[in-house]
């Protein structure tokens, strides 16, 4: 599995996540960290998709995904040890969890492969 097929919907998830948390509470901090995590992760996805069209690999791409969800692992993982509640921190914290352990798999594995070109 590629890692752009991961991080869209993860860079989505966590825009909208953003949004709803600022129209619901006002919370600026969730606007600007759901956001903007979630939109650096769909532009990281993106230059991922393009590198792969050129049967390349982007490992800044994958690098900058990792950090992302290795910040947020963290951070949301402290914010469900101080309030205990299991959402949005403790469900952000598992999925950016997830999350990392995959990109780090990818990373590992040398990143996406191509399927042998059709002669």
């Amino acid at each position: 599995m590629h890692d752009f097929c991961f991080t869209f919907p993860y860079g989505l998830l966590l825009v909208i996540g953003g949004l709803i948390g600022f129209l619901r509470k006002k919370s600026v901090a969730s606007l600007a960290g759901g956001a903007g995590a979630g939109l650096l992760l769909v532009l990281a996805g993106y230059l991922s998709l393009k590198a792969f069209e050129k049967r390349r690999n982007s490992y800044a791409a994958l690098v900058l995904e990792t950090v992302c969800a290795a910040v947020l692992t963290f951070v949301m993982g402290q914010r469900y040890v101080q309030t205990s509640k299991i959402m949005p921190a403790g469900i952000l914290a598992g999925i950016s969890a997830l999350m990392t352990g995959f990109y780090i798999y990818k990373i590992a594995t040398g990143g996406n492969h191509f399927a042998a070109k059709a002669e």
